[in-house]
């Protein structure tokens, strides 16, 4: 009897680990990093400009989160931001008003995420090799549309709103990405769409089964997870006042990254809205601090891929073995 209790004991021990062990390993990180430096991190100014920094990670990895939870990947990501900041940069100075910006870009980056879709369900083709040789397109007619250069001349100040203003001390980036993040929570968990998402994701052939049209809900999964990278390029474009044609191509493992390790959260093993978030902060938390304790930018890397490997083997923890 007592064994059995200790064994349930165990297995709850675990079980309560591998769901709640990154929240628990975020809060870890920042206990340690305010005692090491609690004059610079442990700071409310720190914590803002962290959610600032973190937004650009979640806007994208939020998309890369609706294609994994279809059992997809969309390699384009990066590739996808520098375009929106690059076509959004040069519509601003060209004097189109910032609505018109908006709507050409993200319409421009559905358009494509669409076609990446298409290809993908209606060819078979694997979402690796549709979205890599998506992202060489896109980063070719990035050079193509810069000439290689970093727009920045003539950058109109309303186009810098988004990216440099704060509400009460709030920077809006940190406002939208907690609003984009509460927004597809719900879509995700709470609407027709979301469920069928992930009634795909987990089964593919008994949802076409069930009656769910599985390829144009795959294809809207990439036309959204394109359009949250195309404005998490406008976004950065607005923010620095300029945008370079390989701008966004340091999110795109950035993203995933922050996907991988949210899958250790909430919801064991399935891509969820708000464990990507936490893992984004983790790894926004982990840059800033290492930052501020001088450390290179290669360890920053090195620890960052512990954590990948760690939050991989975190998921495989006490499940029974095939």
């Amino acid at each position: 009897m007592g064994k059995t209790l200790a064994s349930a004991a165990g297995a709850n021990y675990v079980r309560l680990l591998r769901t709640y062990g990154t929240v628990m390993a975020a809060v870890l990180i920042i206990v340690v990093f305010s005692v090491l430096s609690p004059s610079s991190f442990a700071t409310v100014d720190n914590a803002i400009n962290i959610s600032r920094q973190i937004s650009f990670l979640v806007l994208i990895a939020i998309g890369a989160t609706l294609v994994m939870a279809v059992g997809e990947f969309d390699l384009s990501v990066g590739s996808m931001a520098s375009f929106g900041g690059v076509a959004a940069a040069l519509l601003a100075v060209k004097g189109y008003p910032l609505a018109v910006v908006f709507l050409v870009t993200l319409g421009a980056a559905l358009a494509i995420g669409f076609v990446n879709g298409w290809i993908v369900t209606r060819f078979k083709v694997l979402s690796f090799i549709t979205t890599l040789a998506m992202g060489t397109i896109l980063g070719g007619l990035n050079f193509r549309l810069t000439g290689g250069a970093t727009v920045f001349e003539n950058i109109p100040d309303s186009f810098r709103y988004l990216g440099q203003t704060s509400v009460a001390g709030i920077p809006l980036l940190s406002i939208i990405m907690l609003l984009a993040t509460v927004l597809f929570w719900y879509v995700m968990a709470h609407t027709p769409f979301g469920r069928k998402l992930y009634a795909i994701g987990g089964n593919e052939s008994a949802s076409r089964v069930a009656g769910v049209r599985v390829a144009i809900n795959k294809n809207a999964a990439f036309a959204l997870c394109a359009a949250m990278a195309a404005l998490t390029g406008i976004l950065m474009a607005s923010r620095l006042g300029s945008a370079h044609p390989n701008g966004g191509e340091g999110l795109f493992l950035q993203a995933y990254a922050a996907a991988l390790i949210g899958m250790t959260s909430f919801k064991e093993g399935v891509p969820n809205i708000w464990g990507t978030f936490v893992g984004a902060a983790i790894i926004g938390i982990l840059a800033n601090g290492l930052t501020i304790l001088q450390v290179p930018t290669y360890m920053q890397d090195i620890i960052t891929g512990c954590i990948i490997v760690a939050a991989v083997l975190l998921q495989k923890m006490g499940r029974p073995q095939a």
